[in-house]
């Protein structure tokens, strides 16, 4: 006789777990360069923070997040009912598509891009993805994507930087996307790496917030400031947005995590030297891998992107061996965070063999 069964679309939540390296290191592979992990320990005020607020653990955090948010609010100039937290981008993304969508309405994104706007939007929330593909050259599409709006299109997904390319939409033609959209479509800017970016010619979502009524902003304490491993992210939205983000997830992020974040937008100067290394070392990268003969596709986040088709798995096993972990995106191609420069020389040694080999 057989149980109860969960909705067979949960299994891409498993797959896409599966294909994550991250966490701690193993014997076999001690560079982990597959999750866009932060190379560098957490800055001492942060964890000075974070271990203080562990000291009261047996206690509920902030269920509003209410000082995280005033911080957000006084750092970027907004009121603090356009904020709602959750537990990392992805937890806010999925707040996003339970607070705008039913089963039968549209969520568009581009493809290949984030792995999570599909499951999320089909496998937890039954409403329908309508992935758009990318330009030959890894960009968004935005005509096309304009062209793809219906009546039961509820919300659009940009991703600048795009997860895995790493290119950013322009601003001109982001514009002129934003034009074509119906006002009640709310289009959210997914912008987890948004302070690796150096194209002046990219937008700015906090800006266009200010802008527009149906734009959003998602972003992360994940990746420049570190804080991958206590979840924390969060929406800039219009306020009747923000509120039912809100009403979703209560409890949602811990003390610890609200703590260190704080205490990161605190040193936010310190955070940005290191994000500054890391661009140093992504230029580097590129720049190793295009004269090894790779085709690199310039990336303004912090990972470096091998559009390299069906040899990716080769190239992962060949990483592997040497203790590298890298990311292998289906048959499009390899993702390679920036790691410390000692993995980043492992890394590139291993792509020069794998090149001649």
């Amino acid at each position: 006789m057989r149980g109860p069964q969960p909705r067979p679309e949960l299994h891409s939540l498993a797959a896409h777990a599966a294909g994550r390296a991250g966490g701690a290191p193993t014997a076999e592979l001690k560079h982990l360069l597959a999750a866009n992990e932060n190379p560098y320990d957490p800055l001492p005020g942060v964890l000075d923070a974070a271990v203080a607020a562990a000291g009261q653990f047996n206690r509920y955090p902030d269920i509003g997040c209410e000082r995280l948010i005033d911080a957000l609010a006084h750092r970027f100039d907004l009121p603090p009912a356009r904020f709602a937290a959750g537990a990392g981008s992805v937890s806010v993304i999925q707040s996003l598509v339970q607070a705008m969508t039913a089963p039968g309405d549209e969520v568009i994104h581009a493809w290949r891009s984030f792995e999570a706007y599909p499951i999320i939007t089909k496998a937890v929330c039954g409403a329908t993805a309508v992935g758009v593909p990318l330009t030959d050259d890894g960009h968004h599409d935005l005509t096309a994507m304009a062209d793809r709006i219906t009546e039961r299109t509820r919300l659009i997904f940009i991703c600048t930087p795009n997860n895995p390319t790493g290119t950013t939409v322009r601003r001109d033609e982001l514009a002129e996307f934003l034009g074509r959209v119906p006002e009640n479509v709310l289009v959210v800017l997914d912008e987890a790496y948004a302070e690796f970016v150096r194209d002046e010619d990219t937008p700015d979502g906090i800006t266009l917030c200010r802008e527009y009524a149906n734009v959003a902003v998602v972003r992360t304490f994940s990746k420049a400031y570190g804080l991958a491993g206590l979840r924390i992210g969060y929406a800039v939205a219009p306020e009747s947005v923000a509120a039912a983000l809100r009403m979703t997830a209560p409890y949602g992020v811990s003390q610890i995590g609200q703590e260190a974040a704080i205490a990161s937008l605190a040193a936010e100067r310190e955070v940005m030297h290191r994000v500054d290394a890391v661009i140093t070392e992504r230029r580097r990268m590129e720049d190793v891998l295009a004269e090894q003969g790779w085709p690199v596709t310039r990336s303004q986040a912090n990972f470096v992107w091998l559009p390299i088709g069906d040899r990716g798995g080769d190239f992962a096993a060949a990483c592997g061996r040497a203790g590298i972990a890298v990311r292998v995106l289906g048959t499009d191609g390899v993702r390679v965070t920036v790691g410390s420069p000692e993995a980043n020389d492992l890394f590139l040694a291993t792509a020069a063999e794998a090149r001649l080999g």
